[in-house]
């Protein structure tokens, strides 16, 4: 393993947004909740049964916003039109729900602003400093300007969010299309690439694309979960894998 806890030949170092990156995982679950738990009362009433952490993890966490929609919805039982995109945020639509969430998501964002993980972006530096190539790869649109906002838009040399995804026609995670797509951006093998992810869907990517190593990023006490999504190693901050000077 090398000073950056990686292994021998890793080329490049591809990491997830929210919850690696940016302390934003914690405001797309509240998004969430909010929104879903509007839904349900709704249709259901009162006596609905809650959007919960374990609906996040397993249905939402890491999924672009329409599939994480769908998924979640399915677990219940329900269906919806699919809608379109520009569907408006009170629409009883996939889409109509995801842009509600995403009117949610930016009026927190836009209250309480935005926070990097410092050891993060301290690690992302050493990584730089070390010669290997880095990318971004997000499901979220937001993306640009989220690095924007915390001054790290220059840190990666690909970026590959929910814009470029929906341009090239990528699926999400936990498909691998997204991871994969940066590492040919990069002009590097998989197998030369490292992942680094907070979610159980990101850990089903880096596995299924075969990558050469996936770091799960435990945030919120799901070391278990992302072992058993396929984490080679699960760390609570980066600066936990070395890096330093």
């Amino acid at each position: 393993m090398t000073d950056l806890g990686l292994p021998d030949g890793i080329l490049a170092c591809l990491f997830d947004l929210d919850g690696v990156v940016t302390r934003t995982a914690a405001v797309h679950a509240a998004a969430w909740k909010e929104m879903f738990d509007a839904f349900l009362r709704e249709r259901e009433g009162d006596g609905f049964r809650p959007f919960d952490a374990d609906d996040y993890d397993a249905y939402v966490d890491g999924r672009p916003r329409a599939d994480g929609v769908r998924t979640f919805l399915a677990s219940r039982g329900i269906e919806l039109p699919e809608g379109t995109p520009d569907d408006p945020p009170g629409a009883g639509t996939v889409h109509g729900l995801g842009n509600r969430k995403n009117a949610l998501l930016l009026e927190r964002i836009r209250t309480d602003g935005v926070e990097a993980y410092d050891g993060t972006l301290r690690y992302i530096e050493a990584v730089r400093a070390r010669g290997l190539r880095t990318a971004i790869v997000s499901s979220s649109a937001n993306c640009r300007d989220v690095l924007r906002s915390i001054g790290a838009e220059d840190l990666f040399d690909v970026r590959i969010d929910g814009v470029v995804a929906a341009e090239r026609g990528l699926p999400g995670k936990p498909r691998p299309d997204t991871f994969l797509a940066a590492a040919r951006d990069l002009g590097v093998e998989p197998s030369r690439a490292a992942v680094f992810e907070d979610a159980q869907a990101g850990m089903d990517a880096g596995r299924a694309g075969h990558f050469g190593y996936v770091v799960g990023v435990d945030r919120v006490g799901q070391t278990d979960a992302l072992y058993a999504h396929g984490a080679d190693r699960v760390v609570t901050d980066l600066a936990e894998l070395g890096g330093g000077e």
